[in-house]
């Protein structure tokens, strides 16, 4: 019987509007638009492999410094810590907030097992989801992340549960299939294009959590 599910961050239960959008008026228009595009993506791509490092307000803050400098010199302007860190904002996608209200509905535990630094938690207040969960396990927290399976042992012991308990949903096959599965975790991939995947929205998961 599934008693817990755990569920990814990014992709899973919120998307990133493009921060280039948002930055745009800040860049001079000497940059190009494509540029600026690339140099965000390079900024993403180094923050996703580095995220863990930002444990506490300090390293935090000084990966945010990191990738600010990154921007900056892909740009040649000079971008700030702040100026970036407003740029990103996150949404909830539509099927998030009814999902997982008819999984607490049903008493599920719900905990979000993401590979991402310790402001988390915030991210999912801002964007109303954190009310409904029952924890947040970051690979900053756990010291490890997907598809280590540490980081699921992390939130094993957070539900109080055992793995045969567990469904884990997520977006990436990698990080979240094979990290669970490493971990003794069923899991469930979202594709919300219906291209690929197990589900192709969240109000799906009730669907799934009978199976063996």
């Amino acid at each position: 019987m599934v008693r817990a599910v755990f569920l990814d961050a990014l992709g899973t239960l919120v998307e990133l509007e493009p921060p280039w959008i948002s930055l745009r008026a800040r860049i001079p228009a000497a940059v190009s638009d494509a540029r600026l595009e690339a140099a965000l993506r390079a900024e993403m791509a180094y923050y996703r492999e580095h995220a863990q490092e930002g444990r506490d307000e300090a390293s935090l803050a000084d990966l945010r410094e990191r990738c600010a400098a990154l921007v900056s010199g892909q740009l040649g302007v000079e971008v700030t810590a702040k100026e970036l860190l407003e740029a990103i904002r996150f949404h909830a996608y539509p099927d998030a907030l009814p999902a997982l209200r008819e999984l607490r509905g049903q008493g599920k535990q719900l905990v979000v097992v993401s590979n991402w630094d310790c402001s988390l938690p915030q991210v999912l207040d801002r964007v109303g989801i954190g009310e409904l969960l029952d924890g947040v396990v970051s690979s900053a927290v756990a010291g490890a992340r997907k598809p280590d399976p540490a980081i699921f042992r992390r939130a094993l012991e957070v539900a109080g549960v055992e793995p045969d308990e567990v469904l884990h949903v997520g977006d990436t096959p990698e990080e979240d299939a094979e990290g669970a599965s490493t971990a003794g975790i069923r899991s469930l991939l979202i594709d919300r294009d219906g291209n690929e995947g197990d589900i192709s929205s969240l109000r799906e998961i009730r669907e799934h959590l009978s199976d063996v």
